[in-house]
């Protein structure tokens, strides 16, 4: 055997414009679930007529939660199926921030700087290249 057929394939490694688009996408889906927990755990406690929609609703946004969690982990694994609803989430920041404009400005301004971060990191080439060789 000859040190070429020995040798490991290289390692791939992760950019730094990868790991910032999955951290987003991760903090979103934690997000999205912690808030449908809280949802659901608060509709225990408020008026029973509001019970089923409450407990609807934080089911609704926990199953919303979910992709975006297992988007973020399997870009961190470098699977590209990822980068499909990682980039979907994101996208949605943007109109989310611009309707919560209007009643929480500063809220706005973190959720559209989110967005955009996970966008421009997902879409940078060197993501696509550590993604697609």
């Amino acid at each position: 055997m000859t040190a070429e057929t020995t040798s490991p394939a290289p390692a791939r490694t992760r950019p730094t414009p990868l790991l910032v688009g999955a951290a987003t996408t991760l903090l979103e889906g934690a997000a999205l679930a912690g808030w449908g927990l809280f949802d659901m755990i608060s509709g225990f406690t408020g008026d029973s007529a509001a019970l089923g929609r409450s407990e609807f609703g934080g089911a609704v946004l926990l199953l919303m939660g979910v992709l975006p969690l297992l988007a973020g982990w399997a870009l961190l694994g470098l699977r590209r199926w990822g980068r499909s609803p990682a980039l979907l989430t994101n996208s949605i920041c943007l109109p989310v921030a611009y309707y919560m404009w209007q009643g929480l400005p500063a809220g706005a301004v973190v959720v559209g700087l989110l967005g955009l971060a996970g966008i421009v990191g997902l879409l940078n080439p060197r993501v696509t290249e550590a993604l697609y060789s």
